[in-house]
């Protein structure tokens, strides 16, 4: 299938050369496999024809595929687990002033810290397998470095500087959903600003967000995801992604 502008070889070849290249890298089977798969629904999520043609959405779908093969061909949980997530980000964009450190935080929360090299290693062979001859260009190394940066910053749950059953005790109320849906929305205030983080701001806004139905703190939840991946499909329309 032929690609778009940013794009010299076929889905079919950028995708062996990916694969070619993470395997003379001596890179993981997760790697491996993630390098394989990662452009795997490109042809489901084609729209246009001619170098202008689109995949929006590509990777989503194309996490959903890999479940599907890594279940088929009985590879274990946690490896499945891992390549869905490298297909699932492998297109997270990065343009030095653009994107801001709490973008990389919502990064590092998604794919989780223990997956980000190998994330990287998987947009190497995206690269080499598009056909550009640097693996690791500016723009990718001054990732890393924020990366670095932002490494000891709340990017999950147990970060936080209120525990749950801190929450339980702070609110007088029982164990439950109820709790886990405070701590998120907590962390996604905290994303943004890792400085909000202390005991007694968060003690605060429990007390204010314990006032909102579980409903309502679902819905307020969504609403974040959603901004956060409508201003991902812009920047990826903007580009040709």
């Amino acid at each position: 299938m032929e690609q778009n502008l940013h794009h010299i070889y076929t889905v079919w070849e950028h995708n062996l050369r990916a694969l070619k290249y993470t395997a003379g890298k001596n890179y993981s089977l997760a790697v491996r496999l993630a390098a394989l798969l990662h452009d795997v629904a490109k042809p489901k999520t084609k729209r246009g024809t001619g170098r202008q043609c689109t995949f929006y959405g590509h990777e989503v779908v194309g996490a959903r595929m890999t479940a599907q093969v890594m279940e088929r061909l009985k590879f274990s949980k946690e490896l499945s687990e891992k390549v869905v997530k490298l297909v699932r980000y492998h297109l997270f964009y990065y343009n030095v002033g653009e994107v801001t450190e709490s973008s990389v935080r919502r990064l590092l929360a998604n794919v989780g810290p223990e997956n980000i090299e190998d994330l990287l290693k998987v947009r190497e062979a995206d690269r080499i397998g598009s056909g550009t001859p640097k693996a690791v260009p500016y723009k990718l190394r001054h990732l890393k470095y924020v990366i670095d940066k932002v490494s000891h910053d709340p990017i999950s749950v147990k970060m936080l500087a209120l525990r749950g059953d801190e929450v339980i005790q702070e609110l007088s109320i029982a164990p439950g959903p109820k709790v886990g849906l405070l701590l998120h929305s907590l962390l996604a205030e905290v994303l943004d600003d890792p400085a909000k983080n202390t005991k007694e701001n968060l003690r605060q806004r429990l007390h204010e967000l314990d006032k909102k139905t579980p409903e309502q703190l679902r819905d307020a939840l969504k609403r974040i995801e959603k901004a956060v991946e409508e201003e991902e499909k812009e920047r990826m329309k903007k580009y040709y992604v």
